[in-house]
């Protein structure tokens, strides 16, 4: 029998989180039927029956290793039997009757292939998003911030306009609400992504086929559960981790051509001399000693080189994983002093 929806959701030692997020969903279930596919990505880790005592009726598959997040998705979505799919992180609660909502939305909006719901933290408040991909791609340059910078970004990555004021570039993969066609089209995820960047490229090839929308009226919470790639010591320099930006430039020469990715890799090469000349500059100024402070360039130098490693990978677009090793992995050795 078919189902109004499919939902899928990724195990990677969440199972807490996991069954925090389908109580929030059965809660509100009432005019629809669904299926629930688990895809563990660790099942050594040995957390299928906690999830299963809790919810037998759940779909479960295990994978052989941790395929990553596109991989994990595509072997569930593979697996489902609903008309409509949703993908859910395992660090979501929903607080209302958003699945039955986007239900009867999108049975009245054949023009949307896919949408989503406005993220909020666990204390209610809303999270930023970004609006466009030219939005996104702004924030891969090393530029100071300020009036100048922002004026040149704009000028090169303008925003685009549409007539649907719901209308976006992309979704964020902690929730994606899409039609089966959607999938059985595109056939999911681009499988070269371990991680970060596979639902900016999936919605560029989602978008080819309808709309993309954020429904403003409809949120989910967003716990962030912390993982290992994410990003740390933040600055205006060291803004990506470097597995979220391998990634992202994966999607750039994917969807932008080599001369993108070029000059991407162009400005991280030519910052390294200017951001520690800048920075010594200033340490003189200080104190006399150009190499007292440094320990931002650093790591950003040490970031720059972890993403040439790729270049040829990249350039080439040869198939696999783009899979950082763990000691390329910048922010974690950082943070234990390596």
């Amino acid at each position: 029998m078919e189902n109004d929806v499919s939902i899928i959701l990724i195990n990677y030692h969440t199972s807490g989180l996991i069954i925090d997020c389908l109580h929030s969903v059965i809660t509100f279930l009432h005019d629809i039927t669904i299926e629930v596919i688990i895809v563990d990505n660790d099942p050594q880790f040995g957390q299928k029956e906690l999830i299963l005592e809790k919810f037998p009726f759940v779909k479960y598959i295990t994978m052989d290793s941790n395929v990553g997040f596109g991989r994990a998705n595509n072997a569930g979505m593979r697996q489902a039997s609903g008309r409509y799919f949703l993908l859910l992180n395992s660090d979501t609660i929903v607080r209302d009757d958003v699945i039955e909502r986007f239900v009867r939305r999108m049975d009245k909006r054949p023009d949307v292939i896919a949408c989503g719901a406005m993220q909020y933290d666990a204390e209610d408040n809303p999270m930023n998003y970004y609006t466009s991909f030219n939005d996104f791609r702004k924030t891969f340059y090393i530029l100071p911030p300020g009036k100048f910078s922002t004026f040149l970004l704009d000028l090169l990555y303008p925003e685009p306009r549409y007539a649907d004021p719901d209308q976006h570039d992309w979704l964020v993969g902690a929730f994606i609400f899409l039609r089966r066609e959607g999938f059985d089209l595109t056939q999911g995820f681009d499988e070269d992504f371990f991680m970060y960047g596979e639902d900016v490229e999936w919605s560029g090839r989602l978008g080819k086929l309808g709309k993309l929308c954020y429904f403003k009226d409809s949120k989910f919470i967003h716990l962030e559960n912390k993982n290992p790639f994410r990003r740390s010591r933040i600055s205006w320099i060291n803004r990506f981790s470097v597995q979220m930006q391998v990634s992202n430039l994966v999607w750039i020469r994917k969807q932008y051509g080599i001369f993108a990715y070029l000059l991407l890799i162009f400005h991280y090469a030519l910052m390294i001399p200017v951001v520690y000349l800048w920075r010594m500059v200033i340490n003189v100024k200080e104190d006399g000693n150009p190499f007292s402070r440094l320990t931002t360039q650093h790591i950003y130098a040490r970031k720059s080189r972890v993403l040439f490693r790729y270049f040829w990978k990249t350039i080439l677009l040869r198939k696999g994983m783009y899979k950082i090793q763990p000691s390329e992995n910048i922010d974690i050795l950082t943070a234990h002093g390596a």
